[in-house]
């Protein structure tokens, strides 16, 4: 029994032929691949982003309600590791730069052996001192070391995705006779920035005379039309590079004819926003379906399955089972996922009700496959928000002293093998209260365009959230941060849709070009906590925005400003203009 993984990261499920017939991707290899495998409908992400999912995928559990991005813990279940204990070589060929970095240090250890692509996403890798220094803040420095990478691939033969599938190749045709065997070949693209060469490019040909545009930030969109659809062909070009590996691999599949005992699981962590509900990327805004239902496709020996779907609701947490199942091992009891051989072999079959999905510290969502909900914080601290952990890193950093310096040793969880973590009280930057709670009805809104109050299904919905909840054994702080009771079930004195109306229509608004807006928005840039120091330029924010101004701005970056803030709907974008106005009255400021 052999097993091949190909994992893409920020795939969008919306942007390929087998679940859109009017995309404008050009990705044959995925429809090739539909009809070779079993495509699921109703596939969702779990914890986000990129690592807390790939903690999922080795753990089989969702880790989103308890830890923040971070590594495998000393009493995490990894699914690689159990298959090499087992005597199942597992390798990992992968240009994901997140496993090189403190907050994923510990995930390629787990496998038998591993290779490493580097360059990808302003990737500390090659050092070119001048010009430019060290000079501008951490996203400057990125794109700098971003595109010195970029000079280092300066064919497809050198790009970093090419070598990837290189390698996983290399490791298929070598080992096209041996038995027991996984490979895992993980792609970061199409990541952004949405780096390709020319052949791609060129086959999305449009008219765009703008600046260089191919790495959105994390925000609200305030660019032209042109420049979003410019964006969204550069992306494209980069799923067409992906889908080119992806015909590389089934070519492989078919040369050496191992559908008959290979497995291939094709599948991604997330989306990725491309102006869809007026936002770029992800992370900072609601988890919106574009982001969290994705594209899965499996192809399982035992079960068969070619050019099938299947509509039954299933999740990242399943993939752990799955590979165990499939080579002889059952999974442990701490894995809440399924083995999806069990819906592939029954198209009626359903191994869950609901599904939870979310980001530690932004909402915390449940969909039925119908309705999605978005339970945001009860209050505007967002709080209290605790990290559980023995591995105490952040994604690029380890944490600070300071954030060390009042943990409390935690009771252990069922999962935790008997262990006491750390408990670290913590903040998110991300604080859904901002956004509000949101219900949605994918039957009647597929777009999730227009949320719906409805008291009864907003009352089923949570007690469906609640339910796993508790399964998932999340900490009592988050019930509190929610505002739901830690026992017994919720009522109807916990809905909050009706209560955060009108926060959530004023975050979904969009973001106006800074040229638009008076004195052509000049006053907005001006870093926040600059203008709090001019009196007349205070006076103008107390009005309107008394609640950033009487908040402890103790995790506002210095440089940041009020369009930035309104960017990431940290304030509403509905009272730049008047703002702009004031303040450009104001000659301090």
């Amino acid at each position: 029994m052999r097993a091949i993984i190909l994992m893409f990261d920020s795939l969008n499920r919306h942007m390929l032929s087998p679940y859109a017939a009017d995309t404008i991707v050009h990705a044959p290899n995925f429809a090739r691949l539909a009809a070779k495998a079993t495509t699921f409908d109703n596939f969702y992400a779990g914890s986000m982003p990129c690592m807390p999912a790939r903690r999922e995928m080795h753990t089989g559990r969702y880790n989103f309600l308890h830890r923040s991005w971070g590594p495998l813990e000393p009493f995490d279940d990894s699914m690689p590791e159990l298959l090499k204990q087992a005597g199942v070589h597992t390798h990992l060929v992968s240009d994901h730069p997140h496993y090189w970095e403190d907050g994923g240090a510990t995930y390629h250890p787990r496998y038998t052996t591993w290779e490493f692509f580097r360059g990808q996403e302003g990737d500390p890798w090659k050092g070119v001192v001048e010009p430019g220094g060290e000079a501008g803040d951490w996203r400057s420095q990125m794109k700098r070391q971003d595109l010195i990478n970029r000079s280092y691939m300066a064919t497809e033969e050198e790009h970093s995705q090419t070598k990837t599938v290189d390698a996983g190749l290399h490791f298929i045709d070598v080992n096209r006779t041996a038995d027991k065997w996984m490979l895992q070949i993980e792609l970061f693209d199409p990541h952004e920035p949405f780096f390709t060469h020319e052949p791609y490019k060129a086959m999305y040909p449009h008219e765009y005379d703008g600046p260089e545009f191919d790495w959105p930030g994390y925000q609200k969109v305030s660019e032209s039309q042109d420049q979003v659809e410019h964006a969204r062909y550069e992306y494209a070009a980069l799923v067409s590079m992906c889908d080119k590996s992806l015909g590389r691999v089934l070519d492989a599949m078919d040369r050496h004819n191992l559908w008959e005992d290979t497995l291939l699981l094709v599948n991604t962590d997330h989306g990725f926003l491309l102006g869809e509900h007026g936002w770029w990327a992800k992370s900072v805004q609601p988890w919106f379906n574009e982001l969290v239902h994705l594209p899965m496709f499996l192809w399982d020996p035992r079960t068969g399955g070619r050019d099938t779907r299947r509509a039954a609701l299933a999740q990242t947490i399943d993939i752990a089972p799955t590979m165990l199942r499939f080579f002889g091992l059952e999974p442990t009891a701490d894995m809440q996922g399924q083995d999806l051989a069990v819906i592939i072999e029954d198209d009626t079959a359903e191994v869950r009700e609901a599904a939870l999905f979310g980001i530690h510290g932004g909402h915390v969502n449940v969909t039925d496959g119908r309705y999605v909900y978005m339970r945001a914080a009860a209050e505007a601290s967002n709080g209290p928000l605790e990290d559980y952990t023995l591995m105490p890193t952040h994604m690029r950093s380890r944490f600070a002293v300071p954030e060390l310096a009042d943990w409390q040793p935690a009771e252990p969880f069922g999962f935790t093998k008997g262990l006491r973590t750390m408990c670290v009280q913590t903040r998110s930057f991300m604080n859904p209260w901002t956004h509000g709670t949101l219900l949605f009805d994918l039957e009647t809104d597929p777009q999730q365009k227009n949320p719906l109050t409805d008291d009864e299904t907003e009352l089923r919905m949570l007690r469906l959230l609640a339910e796993l909840m508790h399964a998932s054994e999340a900490p009592s702080s988050q019930f509190a941060r929610l505002g739901l009771p830690t026992s017994g079930e919720p009522t109807e004195e916990h809905l909050l849709i009706r209560k955060q109306a009108d926060r959530a229509r004023l975050a979904l608004e969009p973001l106006p070009a800074l040229e638009s807006l008076p004195g052509g928005g000049a006053a907005l840039t001006v870093p926040v906590l600059e203008l709090l120091q001019d009196p007349a330029a205070r006076e103008v924010l107390e009005k309107h925005l008394p609640d950033l101004v009487s908040t402890e701005l103790v995790n506002l970056p210095a440089q940041f400003t009020l369009h930035q803030l309104a960017a990431v709907a940290a304030v509403p974008a509905a009272v730049l203009r008047p703002i702009a106005e004031a303040l450009t009255a104001v000659p301090t400021a």
